[in-house]
């Protein structure tokens, strides 16, 4: 069980359809978060591109392990609240960096900044914004 020093930030507990995203967190910090995602033909639309909803995922996934790690200590999580991606170049295949980075952090608000690119050519394949209700955690879970 995480403490408030030793937050759980990893995906192990995450349901099937976030663990078939392929998210892997490396980093977390209360303002940024970095990770990345091998994507392949598991996460095609029927006409051979990476689905955009895999992209919205990561941005939700990103953005509420970052917030909810910023909050964690407060006894308090994130969830979001409203998700914007923008899907800016398609892609059959990559491994996909994702960062996010704090815009806002409000006492009951949130506002993350992710933006997905290609690991190889650098190249920004989407970009979206995140904004995150800050909520108690559920009684036991600290």
């Amino acid at each position: 069980m995480p403490t408030a020093s030793t937050p759980d930030v990893s995906l192990d507990g995450a349901s099937r359809f976030v663990a078939a995203s392929g998210f892997i967190v490396d980093e977390v910090t209360n303002t940024e978060v970095r990770g990345h995602a091998d994507l392949d033909e598991d996460h095609h639309t029927p006409w051979g591109v990476i689905h955009g909803g895999v992209y919205t995922t990561l941005v939700e996934s990103a953005g509420s392990v970052g917030a909810s790690h910023a909050v964690f200590d407060k006894g308090e999580f994130a969830v979001g609240v409203h998700n914007a991606t923008d899907f800016l170049r398609p892609t059959s295949a990559a491994r996909v960096s994702v960062e996010a980075t704090a815009l806002h952090q409000g006492r009951t608000q949130q506002l993350w900044q992710v933006v997905i690119s290609d690991s190889s050519s650098n190249k920004v394949l989407a970009r979206g914004q995140l904004r995150l209700q800050n909520v108690p955690l559920p009684k036991g879970s600290n």
